[in-house]
């Protein structure tokens, strides 16, 4: 006797129910594309931006036109600009802190470039070399600074004295002396400052066309031509941006002479930074410490303008 098996039933069309799709994330995707809501997530970093910066500006611009010890405040015009301009320490400050800029520009500026373009040529030990190249940028500042009065010792217990004994020379007072003071610490922040530099101009030549270098190559072109003629054109733009960058940071060096020297001897090092920080936290003048800084940075900015006008127009 056989059996029959019957069909499986099938539900009528109009009684399946298919699963609605989530609206969530369409609401979610809606509500990321309302107006005003990048402004909206923006809006905490610009609060705290506008009080720790943009607040300060302000508040330094009208302390400029103030006496005041933060306490007791007097409206005084122009007189702090008058008192400034005044100081017989203002034009050595000046000139200490051009001299410090020509000497981190023929020193630390041609540095990071050597140093990146030997990275470049690397094969096998690349990032090994771009990791010592970056550490002195790791180490605090204070630290190094300690690190390098140990290198400077006057006696012939300081490290270099010590090398330059075994020749004969010495022992050479690095910062003790106003002939030596100023590049002992120009030394220092080269040291302290190229890792970054020279790890950016390795991203821009690992980024130039292999091919114009193999070309090169096949004309019987040198290291140093290839250089010349592919690399530092290719880098002109990343070049010009960072040595802007560097002339304005020359001229608010702060940290290496008021821990190395304190700006002896004799205010051989004095900047314009420290003679800065004297007016407000020595002699207690917040009015003329603000409007020496306002000083320097109408001057920086006009001088930035100035630059990159010049380099867009030399670029063109």
């Amino acid at each position: 006797m056989s059996s029959v098996t019957s069909p499986p039933v099938v539900p009528p069309v109009a009684d399946i129910v298919e699963p609605t799709p989530s609206r969530a994330p369409r609401q979610r995707g809606r509500l990321f594309r309302a107006p005003g809501t990048g402004l909206l997530i923006a809006l905490p970093a610009i609060a705290l931006f506008a009080v720790f910066s943009w607040w300060p500006i302000l508040r330094g611009l009208v302390i400029a036109f103030q006496k005041t010890n933060l306490i007791d405040t007097s409206w005084v015009g122009g007189e702090n600009f008058q008192r400034v301009l005044a100081d017989p320490l203002l034009g050595q400050a000046l000139a200490n802190t051009a001299l410090y800029a020509v000497l981190a520009l023929v020193i630390g500026f041609p540095v990071p470039i050597f140093f990146a373009v030997l990275i470049a040529e690397m094969r096998r030990a690349r990032q090994f070399s771009s990791v010592l190249v970056f550490l002195p940028v790791i180490i605090p500042p204070v630290v190094s600074i300690l690190l390098w009065q140990v290198f400077y010792d006057p006696g012939t217990r300081g490290l270099f004295n010590s090398i330059l004994s075994t020749v004969g020379i010495g022992p050479l007072p690095w910062l003790q002396s106003p002939s030596t003071a100023m590049l002992s610490i120009v030394l220092v922040a080269t040291w302290g400052a190229f890792g970054s530099t020279a790890i950016i101009y390795v991203a821009t030549l690992l980024s130039i066309d292999t091919q114009l270098y193999e070309a090169a190559e096949i004309d019987g072109a040198g290291i140093l031509r290839r250089v010349w003629h592919i690399t530092l054109p290719q880098m002109r733009g990343t070049i010009l941006l960072l040595l802007l960058l560097q002339l304005i940071g020359t001229f608010q060096v702060f940290t290496e002479p008021f821990l190395l020297t304190g700006g002896g001897p004799n205010n051989s090092t004095v900047t314009l930074l420290m003679l800065i920080y004297r007016y407000a936290f020595i002699y207690g003048n917040f009015g003329q410490a603000a409007a020496l800084s306002l000083m320097l940075a109408a001057a920086l900015g006009v001088f930035a303008a100035v630059y990159l006008w010049l380099s867009r127009k030399w670029s063109k």
